[in-house]
């Protein structure tokens, strides 16, 4: 009889695309979700924590890959009603969602925070992964630019409390309708290039297919002017026009817009000046034609004059129409926080960080919903960027302090080294018994150095019966064992001291005050 076939052992190792967390990484996003929290809060923004789940319906044409259901996102088919759920992309549409649901109950204007993981079904790379998390704040219900202006003050008063100082990022503020007159315009300009001696049939059927055509590309157009950073004037031009090789060799074709129209956008995009005021002008002078775009240049007005008068200069928040934000569901003022200073790449040559936060105005989301324009605005910081930026400034990064460390000497008396614990804890003290095996004490301190444990507490049958316990500063051990040379050296060393056994609390309480007093930013 043949033996039946072992199954073989499943690979231990992370999927593709994710990433697994350990104690000091943890501690730290856990910390600076804490201190964004704090921020939002106090702007009165209330908590919300909705599903990780959605329909895809309810994601709508906003999926990142709309031709395949389970592309872009993580999805599968119900058995039962053959609906479609997906993990959530990002925090935006489930709000869309949740405020059409329960905007009866809700106040209007409603202003939500939420933080969480999203994930996103796309090919991962160098720092970019499938599962990160994110920061959103948005206010669902106004139209009154004062809440753009809002989220901007807020996004600048955010990036301060987590570590970045000002001169050290700018909050860069444009608008979608200002590119959309730019769009308008260059579709009236091939109307009326397609009928130059007046209207006829033909003539407004040549119109109509070239006007469909551009129309078709303006997701390209604005995924190409998002590019202007990384490929400049001549790489956008290209880009819109016949095409360009990329780094590697491979040609990227173009959009073939008419040249008139590429010169509007690359005016558009370079229109940003010394002060807010004069890029302004430029502004209204390259959508001079467009109502559309004018109505955008009123909005940014009206956003820096608010600003203004908070106090949020242009050293802080300025006016950027290279800003464009790729999604399409924006309808108005759009944000992005830009990080200014600068850091290695791979090769060591300077870069600057870039963009940790976006967002923008998006007044038809919820429209999807319940069939009403719903005005609504908002950002999203991207948490695992931002600490990123700050290990890479060296103001965070340093290995976690572990726990105090009670030894076990006894076996017997288990209950003893439990009590100092408890009574550690009870203090605030981070604190635990060594639960593995005691007979050789030389793991026990492995197990410390391993937890980076500060302190270690022993107390044996002598230590036990003349009422002391030793404390053993570990880590200043190990900066002096290098130094020792000899056991009566090693005895006579500092780093340990024999303390009452009452005083124990006292004595550790004292120890970590100072610790965490001392401890650098990058400690």
């Amino acid at each position: 009889m043949a033996k039946p076939k072992k199954q073989p052992r499943p690979k231990a190792e992370t999927p593709k695309g994710f990433s697994d967390y350990f104690g000091a990484e943890v501690a730290e996003r856990n910390a600076m979700l804490a201190q964004i929290a704090e921020v939002y809060h106090r702007y009165g923004f209330d908590p919300l924590e909705s599903s990780a789940v959605e329909t895809v319906e309810a994601l709508g044409k906003f999926l990142p890959d709309v031709d395949r259901p389970n592309a872009g996102v993580f999805a599968w088919q119900e058995d039962d009603d053959e609906k479609w759920l997906a993990l959530r992309y990002d925090l935006t549409a489930p709000l869309a969602r949740v405020f059409a649901q329960h905007r009866n109950d809700l106040p209007t204007p409603y202003r939500r925070y939420a933080m969480g993981p999203v994930w996103r079904n796309e090919k991962p790379g160098p720092g970019r992964f499938r599962q990160f998390y994110q920061c959103d704040a948005d206010t669902v219900g106004t139209a009154s630019m004062a809440a753009d202006a809002e989220i901007c003050a807020m996004l600048a008063d955010t990036l301060e409390r987590v570590g970045i100082p000002r001169g050290d990022y700018l909050v860069r503020v444009n608008n979608r309708k200002v590119l959309n007159g730019i769009l308008e315009s260059a579709f009236e300009q091939q109307i009326n290039r397609a009928l130059p001696d007046g209207p006829s049939e033909q003539g407004a059927n040549a119109a109509r297919q070239r006007l469909t055509v551009m129309q078709d590309t303006t997701d390209g157009i604005l995924r190409t002017l998002d590019k202007h950073d990384k490929v400049g004037d001549d790489g956008v031009r290209e880009l819109l026009g016949p095409g360009r090789k990329d780094q590697s060799g491979a040609y990227i074709d173009g959009l073939n817009l008419p040249h008139y129209v590429i010169e509007s956008f690359i005016a558009f995009l370079n229109a940003r000046a010394g002060s807010n005021e004069i890029t302004l002008e430029r502004l209204r002078e390259v959508v001079s034609e467009a109502p559309t775009g004018q109505e955008g240049v009123d909005e940014l007005e009206q956003i820096v004059s608010l600003l203004d008068t908070q106090g949020y200069g242009p050293d802080r928040i300025v006016i950027d129409p290279s800003v464009v934000r790729g999604l399409g569901y924006y309808t108005g003022p759009v944000f992005e926080a830009e990080l200014t200073f600068e850091i290695p790449d791979e090769k060591g040559r300077p870069r600057q960080f870039g963009s940790v936060a976006g967002g923008g105005r998006y007044d038809d989301l919820v429209k999807r919903f319940t069939g009403q324009e719903v005005p609504a605005t908002g950002i999203s910081i991207g948490i695992d960027r931002l600490l990123a930026a700050l290990r890479a400034k060296g103001r965070i990064g340093g290995t976690a302090s572990g726990p105090v460390l009670v030894t076990v000497m006894d076996r017997d008396r288990i209950a003893d080294y439990q009590t100092m614990v408890t009574e550690l804890r009870n203090a605030g003290i981070r604190a635990e018994v060594f639960l593995g095996n005691p007979k050789n004490f030389g793991n026990q301190l492995k197990y410390a150095d391993k937890r980076d444990c500060p302190l270690a507490i022993i107390e044996g049958s002598d230590e036990k019966a003349r009422g002391v316990v030793i404390v053993k500063d570990l880590a200043l051990g190990k900066r002096l064992a290098a130094k020792i040379t000899s056991n009566e050296e090693w005895k006579e060393q500092p780093a340990q001291q024999e303390v009452a056994r009452i005083d124990l609390v006292a004595v550790v309480s004292k120890y970590i005050g100072e610790t965490e007093k001392n401890r650098g930013p990058g400690a």
